[in-house]
């Protein structure tokens, strides 16, 4: 088969893409043929949402570009769900779809009469249809640099199959640009040195890293600045990789800033603000987990996301990477004064959570407790996993319990709350690294929307440990309507007792069941050892509720205001 737009497409591809997530559709088979000649792997799904939140897991675990293929119509309309999360959470990954011919525009056509590039731009950076294929070394390039340019994200391209399909002269092909960017701008030196100024002069300085880091290497720069000026580190985002998990500089979760009072301590008066996004991942609004009387110094690639919800005295503009070197590079200029006391309470405060639920039962009413059973299941993994967690409450519980474990990575719902993505997601980062071990956590609810990505995982021998937590209920959703209507008036939020362990067993995965607190880390053993793909079903109680989800409702008990679960209540106004 000579060069044709399909055949080009891979060529240019394989410079960037080594795996392309994909589901097989005829439109796109002059591009699937020439993917092996360019030594590109094609690893193929059962449902096109979860091939696109694989190459998010993908980009997520090498910090790189994913890059995922599906056909026209119903290909692109269910791959639609994975492009709006991985744009909400700012995740760099290219999205391939095919279009009828254009000549046969408005013709009633098969899988056409959607304008895709229309319906995608919302959920986009850049989406564009190449028209004719002499275009699309440069229309690739640049399709790349949008997605991984200043704050990352999704990119779209429309190749209709008659420009696959065409033939393409090389003689007629211009040089194109790069499928890639320059370095990333640095911090301003005045800027750094106003932040290292603050930090050095507060009494009480945190630094909060958000998912923009993922992007770059701060792993290393973040310990030293950590260790040289004696500053607790939290994390907060959709994914995160941070301090070694159990530094004594680790504070955990974002969330613990709102344990402080609760143990009589004072919030931090100064926080840097890591490539963190103020919003929904640091407590919603101003004052809720950061103090609003705090000085707020923010990093950011995005300079729109500096000052969004709240003034910044000190701005920095640029790659969080870069950033954190100079400021480190500064920092270790002149002496800090000892936050030991402070950093003690900071990083003591996400323990109040284990201590909480440390003398739970392990039983309840024949049901393991959510927290005593997510301890155990990471308990048994060892360091250096990648932990990818799905679901409401089942989420919730396992980030509770972290400290059981040492992981490398950890995936968590993001500003979409997009239920299911985890399949997807394992599979994703399983590729990435083969040699690591990836382990879902997930709920009853999350794993139904994507369980058929059990058979994906089989065929490409992924050997990805699914641990089920199963109540047989929507569990955020049934507590959340408990606390708002009373308990017994809940609608909608009740599944079956099924078997999953068997539907994995089905699909040709190991399977087990759990019943007995005992037995959980054997069992998570006995599945990683078989090296093949496992599922492990755990019974778990829906009779105790997770602080997240109380905290998550707000303030039901309110009068002078309208209610509004998951949200900032309404004031009353009128009589």
């Amino acid at each position: 088969m000579g060069l044709n737009g399909g055949a080009l497409l891979a060529r240019v591809l394989a410079e960037v893409a080594p795996v392309v997530f994909t589901l097989h559709g005829g439109h796109l088979d002059s591009f699937f043929r020439a993917c092996g000649t360019e030594g590109i792997e094609l690893l193929d799904f059962r449902h096109e949402a979860a091939a696109v939140n694989a190459a998010d897991g993908y980009a997520r675990t090498t910090r790189g570009l994913g890059v995922a293929a599906v056909t026209s119509g119903p290909g692109f309309t269910n791959a639609y769900a994975g492009l709006a999360n991985a744009y909400a959470d700012g995740v760099p990954l290219l999205l391939v779809t095919s279009a009828p011919p254009l000549r046969e525009t408005e013709t009633n056509e098969l899988q056409g009469g959607i304008d895709q590039i229309a319906a995608a731009t919302p959920v986009t950076k850049w989406a564009h249809r190449i028209t004719t294929p002499e275009r699309i070394p440069d229309l690739v390039g640049l399709a790349v640099r949008h997605a991984v340019s200043g704050r990352p994200g999704p990119v779209l391209l429309e190749l209709p199959i008659d420009v696959a399909f065409t033939p393409v002269d090389e003689s007629r092909l211009k040089p194109a640009g790069a499928p890639a960017v320059g370095p990333a701008p640095a911090a301003a030196p005045e800027a750094v040195r106003e932040a290292v100024d603050l930090l050095r002069s507060a009494e009480r300085p945190a630094i909060v890293v958000g998912e923009q880091t993922l992007w770059s290497h701060v792993e290393e720069p973040l310990v030293r600045f950590a260790e040289t000026t004696g500053i607790p580190v939290f994390a907060t985002g959709p994914s995160w990789r941070t301090l070694p998990m159990r530094h004594p500089l680790n504070a955990q979760s974002v969330t613990s800033l709102a344990v402080l009072p609760l143990i009589g301590a004072s919030g931090p008066d100064t926080v840097l603000l890591l490539g963190a996004r103020m919003g929904m991942f640091t407590g919603g609004g101003p004052g809720v987990l950061v103090p609003a009387d705090a000085r707020l110094i923010q990093v950011d690639a995005d300079p729109v996301e500096i000052g969004r919800m709240a003034p910044v005295d000190v701005a920095i503009t640029g790659d969080c990477g870069r950033a954190l070197d100079a400021l480190l590079a500064a920092a270790e200029q002149g002496a800090w004064p000892d936050r030991s006391a402070w950093a003690e309470q900071a990083v003591g405060a996400h323990k109040v959570m284990e201590d909480l639920f440390a003398d739970a039962p392990e039983d309840m009413d024949g049901r393991l407790h959510p927290f005593r059973a997510a301890w155990e299941a990471l308990a048994a993994l060892d360091p250096g996993a990648i932990v990818v967690t799905d679901g409401g409450e089942s989420a919730a519980w396992a980030e509770s319990a972290l400290t059981a474990t040492e992981p490398d990575l950890l995936f968590r719902l993001g500003y979409q709350g997009h239920l299911g993505v985890g399949q997807g997601w394992a599979i994703g980062a399983q590729r990435a690294e083969p040699e690591r071990r990836v382990v879902q956590i997930t709920g009853d609810g999350a794993i139904g929307f994507h369980i058929q990505e059990l058979d994906t995982m089989v065929r490409h021998e992924l050997p990805i440990v699914t641990i089920v937590f199963a109540n047989d209920t929507w569990g955020m959703s049934i507590h959340g309507q408990d606390a708002v209507f009373g308990p017994g008036n809940d609608v909608i939020t009740r599944l079956a007792p099924t078997p999953y362990e068997k539907v994995a067993e089905a699909f040709g995965a190991y399977g087990e069941r759990v019943d007995k607190l005992a037995d959980l880390g054997p069992a998570v053993r006995r599945a990683l050892d078989t090296g093949r793909p496992a599922l492990i079903n755990v019974a778990v109680s829906n009779d105790v509720v997770h602080p997240v989800t109380t905290a998550l409702l707000g303030d039901l008990t309110a009068t002078d205001e309208i209610v509004i679960p998951y949200y900032q209540n309404l004031p009353r106004t009128g009589a």
